[in-house]
Parts: structure tokens; C-alpha cells; sequence
């Protein structure tokens, strides 16, 4: 890999990081646990879109992990690999057949995807069944974070594509 590639990847990880660990910070928006905003998947779709693949997921992972440990819950390793797992194979997957201008739909499916496998990785551990009830909350809650988001990524990824 080139110097001028790598140091991309490492750039979009650490601000993908820095976003984390900066939304850990802020107080809930809302009182039910698990319901944020995602605000550092910004940089996995824009990842997903303008690398590739192995990029996207390169980078989703360094930013998993270290956000586990500068997060100080490492126990959240595991929910986030799984939600990030189905969530990237989802937006690889879209990717494919939706253009630049349709990233939002993608990040919604996507975190719907991730919110599934969250729920799957609670249900595992906990083994409670009865949390599947918790995720009707968790893909409407997702649904919205992940319009945010992809927009966000959009705006980027079009950005980008306009020449100065």
C-alpha cells in the first residue's frame, strides 16, 4: 500500500475516533439506552463509497476496537462488531446498485442492519429472547440517525466529486 493511501485510511479512522469519542461525551438525546446518533459512521459510508472495500472495512474496524478501549467499554466490542459487520456487508452489498446520490438510502438500510445485529449480539449474551421487543425502538431511532448520517456522507462524497 502507498504512503499517500495509508495515510488516508489513517486520517479517516482517527476522525472517525475523534467523533466517537467526542459523542460518548455528550448527555443522551433521548432516555433509551442504545439510541444515539452514529455520528461516526459518517466517515464508514463516505469509507464505503470513495475507498475500497477492504479500505471501508479497515477502517470501520481500527475505529471499533480503539473506540472500545478510549471509550472504556470494552464489553460494547462485541454489539458493535456484529452491528458494524452487517452494517458494512449491507452498504458493500448496496453499494453496488445505488449511485452516489442514493448513499442515504443506504445508510438507512445499513443501520437498520446494524440495529439487528445488536439486538442479536444482546439476545446471545443475555440469552433473553424477550429483547427482540426492544427493536422496533431501535430501527426507528436507527432509521433516523442513519438518514442523518448518510446525508452527511452524501454531502461529502458529492463534495468531493465537484471540481474546485
Amino acid at each position: 500500500m502507498k504512503t499517500r493511501r495509508m495515510t488516508k485510511l489513517a486520517l479517516m479512522t482517527t476522525v472517525a475516533l475523534i467523533i466517537f469519542v467526542f459523542e460518548s461525551l455528550l448527555p443522551d438525546l433521548v432516555p433509551i439506552p442504545g439510541v444515539k446518533l452514529g455520528l461516526a459512521n459518517i466517515v464508514t459510508v463516505y469509507a464505503v463509497y470513495r475507498c475500497r472495500a477492504w479500505e471501508a472495512a479497515l477502517v470501520l474496524f481500527c475505529r471499533i476496537v480503539l473506540g472500545a478501549f478510549f471509550g472504556g467499554q470494552i464489553v460494547s466490542l462485541l454489539y458493535s462488531l456484529a452491528g458494524g459487520t452487517l452494517c458494512l456487508c449491507g452498504m458493500l452489498g448496496l453499494r453496488r446498485i445505488l449511485p452516489a446520490r442514493y448513499i442515504w438510502v443506504c445508510s438507512v438500510l445499513s443501520a437498520v442492519l446494524h440495529n439487528i445485529g445488536q439486538i442479536a449480539v444482546a439476545i446471545l449474551i443475555t440469552r433473553t429472547p424477550e429483547l427482540i421487543v426492544y427493536l422496533p425502538v431501535l430501527l426507528v431511532s436507527g432509521c433516523i440517525a442513519g438518514l442523518f448520517t448518510g446525508l452527511c456522507a452524501q454531502f461529502l462524497v458529492v463534495r468531493r466529486d465537484v471540481p474546485s
